[in-house]
């Protein structure tokens, strides 16, 4: 606490000398790094968040760089970001604010050793000791922007006193940081939405944000937030086809693989037992796309030792997410969320949202897709949660979609799969604020071909009414289990290699191919 003594001169010839305690300055908030331990090739670090105020805050956001050469492998107790040296942590979901007077950790591990500490650290924008912010730089002009299929550019007015750098902005990501006041942010996908804005920064800390510009990549077509029809296919049993000769035979260009499961712990791996590349699921996607198709991964299903329950935060299960991305460059990740251990657990289900919204963040061109058990009239309790709860964490889902098929569908698959769309739609326009048209353009219908575990029948005529539905009501995704069961056996068995009902094979395939 600080005392400033005024000096006031008397008028009228009368001087005096007045001494005034000008009011107590609230401490700041303030975040102070701690390397625990170094071995060589690897360190420990750790920061302590504080809040000097008198108030509650409500989240924080710590920010810094590393020296060439090094980086961050894991984190715990904060969600971590990258962008090249450039790192953004915040608080964790579980902990929405920080009382006053409290404080809050969060780790990390990097490489290589050696290390000394972070530099440029920011706290909510002002510098992590705490000390005058009067020194960071002013506000940088809104920035101008202009776009291809793949890349925008912008540029903007620089700021005023000392500058180190620039920091480009998507949301709560650093997408560039610069020393010159343009950047070009590559890699992004055709006809898809961006909002940008740029803040300065020096030692003393980061400026206010710039204004915002919001800019499309071109290249738009009619039915750019749409999926291509893609039945899953099921390499672990039920004597999986060749995709290409299916592809040949019914004009189907996408296929969803399942699934991404845990290999041990938090490590990804096809069907918990195939390794992530190198395997047969490496050589049948790299088939698919030389034959011009494309992919989506699923990761869950029913059974198995999934991921969300054994990563042990958001952004643990998000690095998973993202090994399997940089692994194959999906059109979309479907997560398809059903048993028991990440379904109805909510803490699990808060740490794949959690996970998921670091995901969008840094794939914004890769669409996420959450896929869920329905009844006839609509998603259940924990399926609204997880619809809730995305839209209260700022969750990116693309697309919501439902399973209507052992829901007690009985006679009526078609009315009762229309009847469960529709109350999905419903409750997104609720929760969303949505119209109809983009409430359908966020769902999707995941069927089941012929017979269902429970006897219910979905013949080729009624699942061209449900696609022809689906396209007539603009749904984004539509997709059914599995290209393994697309043939016929016709005596009401259900099995893993065909229907359980006389059809051609493929026939499934086809339909859905016409989405």
């Amino acid at each position: 606490m600080r005392i400033r003594n005024l000096l006031v001169a008397a008028l009228l010839g009368v001087a005096s000398v007045v001494t005034v305690a000008a009011p107590a300055q609230a401490a700041p908030v303030t975040a102070s790094f701690t390397k625990v331990s170094d071995w060589g090739s690897g360190f420990e670090g750790k920061y302590t968040v504080t809040n000097g105020t008198t108030s509650a805050i409500n989240g924080w956001n710590v920010q810094f760089d590393l020296p060439s050469g090094f980086s961050i492998s894991s984190a715990w107790d904060a969600t971590m970001v990258r962008s090249g040296q450039h790192y953004t942590f915040t608080n964790p979901g579980w902990a929405p604010t920080l009382a006053a007077g409290a404080s809050a950790t969060f780790g990390f591990n990097g490489a290589p050793g050696n290390f000394s500490a972070p530099t440029g650290c920011t706290i909510n924008g002002a510098a992590c000791t705490g000390g005058p912010t009067t020194g960071a730089p002013g506000t940088p002009g809104t920035p101008t922007a202009s776009a291809t299929n793949t890349s925008v550019a912008l540029s903007w007015g620089g700021s005023s006193g000392t500058v180190t750098g620039y920091r480009v902005y998507e949301g709560s990501t650093v997408k560039a940081t610069v020393t010159g006041t343009s950047a070009t942010i590559s890699g992004l996908g055709t006809c898809t939405p961006h909002t940008y804005n740029v803040t300065a920064y020096n030692a003393n800390g980061e400026s206010a944000h710039s204004g915002s510009v919001s800019v499309t990549t071109t290249g738009c077509t009619s039915n750019g937030s749409k999926l291509a029809g893609a039945p899953y296919l099921y390499l672990g049993w039920g004597n999986p086809p060749s995709p290409t000769s299916v592809m040949s035979a019914t004009g189907v260009k996408a296929f969803t693989m399942a699934f991404m499961l845990s290999g041990g712990g938090c490590t990804p791996a096809w069907d918990s037992s195939r390794p992530l590349t190198g395997g047969v699921d490496a050589s049948t996607i790299a088939a698919i796309k030389a034959a011009g198709g494309g992919v989506q991964i699923s990761f869950g299903g029913w059974q198995g030792n999934k991921l969300g329950p054994n990563c042990a935060t958001s952004a643990d299960f998000a690095a998973a997410v993202q090994q399997v991305i940089n692994a194959y460059g999906p059109v979309a990740v479907d997560f398809d969320i059903e048993n028991t251990d990440e379904f109805e657990n909510t803490t699990v289900q808060d740490r794949i949202l959690g996970g998921l919204k670091i995901v969008k963040q840094n794939n914004p061109n890769t669409k996420v897709v959450i896929t869920f058990g329905t009844s006839t009239t609509g998603p259940g309790y924990y399926a609204q949660r997880l619809m809730t709860q995305a839209k209260a964490l700022g969750v990116g889902i693309d697309n919501w979609t439902i399973m209507p098929f052992d829901f007690g569908g009985g006679n009526d698959m078609y009315g009762n799969t229309v009847n469960a769309l529709e109350g999905l739609k419903n409750f997104l326009k609720t929760t969303y604020g949505w119209d109809d048209a983009t409430a359908y353009a966020h769902t999707g219908i995941s069927g089941m071909n012929g017979l269902s575990d429970q006897q219910e029948l979905t013949t080729t005529a009624i699942w061209t009414q449900i696609r022809d539905y689906a396209k007539s009501h603009g749904l984004g995704r539509l997709a059914y289990w599995s290209v393994n069961r697309d043939r016929g056996c016709a005596g009401g068995g259900v099995v893993s290699n065909c229907s359980g009902i006389a059809q051609a094979d493929w026939a499934f395939t086809q339909i859905t191919a016409g989405f």
